[in-house]
């Protein structure tokens, strides 16, 4: 999520059982850190939008459409903030809970079961918490799973043992990344390199983003020690640097790292990363002009969006939605992103995390209506399937 400035004090997220789109239209332009605020325009009912894109990038052919999103069917409801999702190899999923420190098992027949709590872990009154979770690609051998949380002295990742049962063995595996409390990013997976990514905000210090001695502010990239993985750009754990507060990466059918950016008042990014590169952050917010400065593939005015998660499935990029309410559709080919299309907007809140489901052609998607932005109570959040049509 964001800090909220004058004019920015609500969020939302959400994903449904019917397809219903609402875009707001914005002109072309550059986004500055400096901007004043952008005021929503009204919604439509059509589902394709005409997203700002920094005016000096060319715009390709929009991929062929290859399935869309269908009307989401519950898998299982009574959840409370659930903010990480990974898949075990037998295709149930673990999944956090960012304000209870709870980790569970969820099956494909909704079956849901508590397997323990992360142990240090502490809430920072907005953002901070027990955030995302990442199976080892190994699990059958280690049984490993990695958890990014914040503690006491600042945002960490770690690794438990999942012995199929209870969790265990909780080790710290990177720390110093500092927290406020917001702009905690949090969001890790395993890469088809094998290695473990992770994304960190700038913890509400702008500067930490252009600063490649800091953690934060950026992508890292990782060893399953926590080591930093044989070339990364700067000899470090960073991968790439200039972000404000990423939650959001996924990987395309030819192995090429997206990356979903909340911005600040003016623009949220779907960004194109690739190692050692600047993103801009908080020179600038969205496209901009300035050297050395890599613009974002796709930009949303923060109303239509303040993203979180993002997947990759059959040919497009999928964004859940917090304050925008709402799952953009993006079609990719090769580095080129075509024109986002929005569904279920304002019809489930809150939309923190979505994955692709192994092995098919389907999505699952949560809420977070709960947490201190939507308006729900504890136990209000859902998990969807989204089977692609």
């Amino acid at each position: 999520m964001r800090t909220r400035p004058a004019c920015r004090t609500t969020w939302t997220v959400a994903v449904a059982a019917a397809l219903a789109a609402g875009l707001l239209v914005s002109a072309p332009g550059t986004g500055r850190a400096a901007g004043t605020s952008h005021a929503a325009s009204p919604s439509h009912t059509a589902g394709t939008s005409h997203i700002a894109t920094p005016s000096h990038i060319a715009e390709s052919p929009d991929p062929a459409l290859a399935s869309e999103p269908g009307s989401p069917k519950t898998v299982s409801a009574g959840w409370s903030i659930p903010w990480g999702l990974s898949w075990l190899p037998d295709g149930s999923a673990l999944l956090t809970e960012r304000d209870t420190f709870k980790v569970y098992t969820l099956t494909q027949d909704g079956t849901k079961r508590q397997i323990g709590e992360v142990p240090n872990v502490v809430t920072t009154g907005g953002e901070g918490g027990l955030l995302s979770v990442a199976v080892s690609p190994s699990w059958k051998s280690d049984h490993y799973v990695y958890v990014m949380h914040t503690a006491a002295d600042g945002n960490r990742i770690a690794r438990m043992t999942f012995d199929g049962s209870a969790l265990s063995d909780y080790k710290v595996l990177v720390d110093g990344i500092k927290k406020n409390t917001y702009h905690n990013g949090g969001r890790i997976k395993f890469g088809p390199d094998g290695y473990l990514y992770a994304t960190t905000g700038d913890a509400q210090s702008p500067d930490l983003a252009q600063d490649k001695t800091s953690l934060n502010g950026k992508i890292l990239r990782m060893t399953p020690d926590g080591t930093p993985a044989p070339g990364n750009p700067f000899n470090s754990l960073v991968y790439s640097y200039g972000h404000r507060n990423p939650q959001g990466i996924t990987w395309d059918a030819e192995g090429r790292l997206w990356e979903g950016e909340l911005g600040n008042s003016k623009y949220d990014e779907l960004n194109l990363i690739e190692p050692g590169k600047n993103y801009g952050w908080p020179t600038c917010e969205g496209g901009c002009s300035t050297t050395g400065m890599t613009d974002p593939k796709r930009q949303w005015p923060v109303a239509e969006a303040s993203p979180s998660a993002v997947a990759y499935a059959d040919g497009a990029i999928y964004m859940a939605a917090l304050r925008g309410e709402r799952l953009w559709r993006i079609p990719v080919a090769g580095t080129s992103a075509g024109t986002p299309k929005a569904y279920y907007t304002n019809r489930y809140g809150r939309l923190r995390t979505v994955e692709s489901v192994p092995g098919t052609k389907s999505l699952w998607l949560t809420t977070t209506n709960a947490d201190n932005n939507g308006d729900g109570e504890a136990g209000s959040d859902k998990v969807f399937q989204i089977d692609l049509v």
